[in-house]
């Protein structure tokens, strides 16, 4: 328990850097955001190209599951190696430009092991669905204004 609560500080801490340094934090979000995002394209593409243009997204996968591991990587090695200070750049800007499933994942596992397994099957199923019917109703209302 001891170790989850510390994991939650570092990540769940990051307006604590806004008044160190607003401008320089949003710079480090951003480079990192870019990196994160240009690798994922380059992974995304790598990975659809090593298997032939599969219908099946792999590409989106692989990247997804990437970054939750890397993600658990760095959030326990900042943690012994007094590394949070790079969380903006690493987590919130590389990380959150590689994949947001990270965050999703990491919510996830937060949740069930504070023991709140029920609750944490809903948050997984309620990001699912809702997602993927607000990205409908998006599309929907989408061909609707501009079709």
């Amino acid at each position: 328990m001891m170790a989850t609560r510390s994991v939650k500080r570092f990540i769940g801490r990051r307006h604590e850097y806004i008044g160190v340094g607003t401008v320089w934090v949003l710079i480090q979000i951003g480079i990192g955001g870019a990196i994160g995002a240009m690798s994922r394209y380059m992974v995304g593409m790598a990975v659809s190209r090593a298997f032939g243009g599969s219908p099946f997204p792999l590409g989106v996968l692989s990247v997804n599951i990437f970054g939750s591991f890397l993600l658990g990587l760095f959030v326990v090695f900042a943690l012994q190696r007094d590394l949070s200070h790079l969380s903006p750049f690493l987590v919130v800007g590389m990380l959150g430009g590689f994949t947001t499933f990270s965050a999703f994942s990491y919510e996830t596992i937060e949740l069930m092991e504070r023991g709140q397994v029920g609750l944490a099957m809903t948050y997984v199923s309620l990001s699912i669905v809702c997602s993927i019917a607000a990205l409908m109703f998006g599309q929907w209302l989408a061909r609707g204004i501009f079709s």
